[in-house]
């Protein structure tokens, strides 16, 4: 079987997967990339990739790796190409697409070729970064941006910044559009801030300082899409025989993206490949999108996991084939956890939000596991649904039903009953299970101690854990209470049956 390359691309036709045109090819370098981690590639690459294929942005992508060897070797052998196989659900209807992607023109070792990296810098037609360098990347390094290379990645942005600077004269129409893709808030202007510190630091001259802030433009974004990366074996092989080639980079994903990037008009210019794709969104303000995602799909995780784990599923996918768990994380997120939002959201835009949701926890391709989302249960509970229960209390002033059998449902996960190795440990179904979270011992400790009323209120009144008491909430403590000792007296999967035909008798 023929490995993937241009050759290849070229000259094989299949109905299974969507080719590159030769004139791909021949496109301009205009986004500088920092990573080489799959996200880039089933996110940002793909995105300007559809777009070149619509004859809308037009350039390719020069990606600087921060090593030697690694995935830059298989870019080499396979001419920058990769198949990325879509898979997913949308609207109801099952995704299944594959395509080679042809954004990426090369990729540099930062390490070895730091000068080619510069190069590109003083390139004219280059007008975009991206990045995805880890959240640990975007960290303020003291160091000379004249090391060959800097280390850390603001040194490295900050290098090619200025290699720019100088080889334009600070023309102001030379500045670049930064798009970091780190999964921090306020990326951009986390990254623009240490930028600005490092050029103190390096002693640069003020006219550079001066054409760094106004003539580049640092854009907070928010990405979502799901990109496993690579199958496992059997799926890869299965999928190199439907396509006809081998490929060391066939990168699996799913079909829903957001790319949501904060602009003015000048950066919607730049990033024309939004044309390309809805999933892609340039505006002023971008809190909403992240509100969205925060408040609908991480919190209805975080308030669905420990109550869809004790009733004996793995998964989000296989919770989503039973009716009633289907039925409880679909009126969790869209009947408590809508209105609870603490920004003003219109409601057919989080319904439909919410649909696309739903429709990610059926994808059948991808397995989310419901313990992996129990890591720090309690901080994500403090992060993501706190501030929505206190809103949802002061906007309808009635008990959110769903996020109180959520809530009960995690004292009871949280009740540890055997410690090994520093890890306690609960049972479920007769099985142990690890507590991953660092307020386990102190939940160990209360459910050895306190009855199960007691437990909640000083649960609940804990401001260190909730920064609220939220035993003052009208209702909320007693509804917890009758859940959580329907859990313990009846389990998770009968509470879970009985649940739509007596919730009315339970609420009473």
């Amino acid at each position: 079987m023929a490995n993937l390359s241009k050759q290849a691309a070229l000259a094989l036709s299949s109905a299974a997967v969507v080719m590159p045109e030769a004139e791909h090819f021949e496109l301009p370098e205009k986004v500088l990339q920092f990573g080489t981690g799959v996200l880039l590639r089933g996110l940002p690459d793909y995105l300007i990739d559809k777009a070149n294929r619509q004859g809308i942005f037009n350039g390719r992508i020069v990606v600087v790796k921060s090593t030697d060897g690694g995935d830059a070797t298989a870019f080499d052998r396979q001419d920058g190409l990769y198949t990325l196989s879509i898979r997913g659900v949308e609207d109801g209807s099952t995704i299944e697409e594959n395509v080679v992607c042809s954004a990426i023109s090369r990729v540099l070792s930062a390490k070895s070729q730091w000068e080619q990296v510069l190069r590109v810098a003083r390139n004219p037609e280059l007008t975009v970064v991206i990045s995805n360098t880890t959240e640990v990347g975007i960290q303020l390094v003291s160091e000379s941006i004249q090391q060959s290379p800097p280390q850390s990645f603001p040194g490295k942005l900050l290098a090619v910044l200025y290699a720019r600077y100088q080889a334009f004269g600070g023309a102001p129409d030379k500045g670049l559009v930064i798009v970091p893709t780190e999964l921090i808030p306020n990326n951009g202007s986390k990254l623009e801030s240490i930028v600005l510190e490092l050029a103190h630091l390096n002693g640069l001259d003020a006219e550079f300082i001066e054409w760094l802030e106004s003539a580049n433009s640092f854009c907070n974004s928010l990405v979502d899409r799901i990109v496993p990366g690579r199958p496992d074996a059997a799926t890869q092989a299965a999928l190199e025989a439907e396509l006809g080639y081998s490929d060391n980079l066939l990168t699996m994903s799913e079909a829903y993206l957001l790319w949501a990037i904060e602009g003015d008009a000048h950066v919607k210019s730049v990033l024309s490949f939004e044309q390309a794709d809805a999933g892609v969104v340039v505006q002023p303000n971008i809190d909403l999108f992240r509100e969205l995602k925060l408040r609908l799909l991480n919190g209805t995780h975080t308030l669905s996991c420990g109550l869809a784990f004790l009733a004996g599923f793995d998964t989000v996918r296989s919770a989503m084939d039973d009716a009633a768990l289907a039925g409880f994380i679909q009126n969790l997120m869209l009947a408590d956890l809508l209105p609870g939002i603490p920004y003003s959201v219109d409601e057919k835009v989080g319904q439909r939000f919410g649909m696309q949701v739903l429709d990610r926890f059926r994808n059948p391709y991808i397995e989310h596991r419901w313990l992996g989302i129990t890591l720090n249960y309690t901080m994500k509970i403090q992060m993501r649904n706190v501030p929505t229960l206190l809103h949802y209390y002061q906007k309808l002033a009635v008990v959110p039903d769903y996020m109180a059998l959520g809530f009960a449902a995690y004292l009871l996960f949280m009740r540890g009953t055997q410690l090994h190795d520093d890890v306690w440990y609960g049972e479920a179904n007769g099985q142990a299970y690890p507590i991953q979270d660092e307020k386990a011992g102190y939940f160990a400790d209360l459910w050895q101690r306190q009855a199960p009323a007691e437990l909640i209120q000083t649960v609940l009144r804990n401001k260190t854990l909730w920064g609220h008491d939220l035993a003052q909430l009208p209702g909320f403590a007693a509804r917890v209470e009758k859940y959580l000792h329907k859990l313990l007296q009846d389990g998770a999967p009968a509470t879970l049956a009985s649940y739509f035909t007596q919730k009315v008798s339970l609420a009473s």
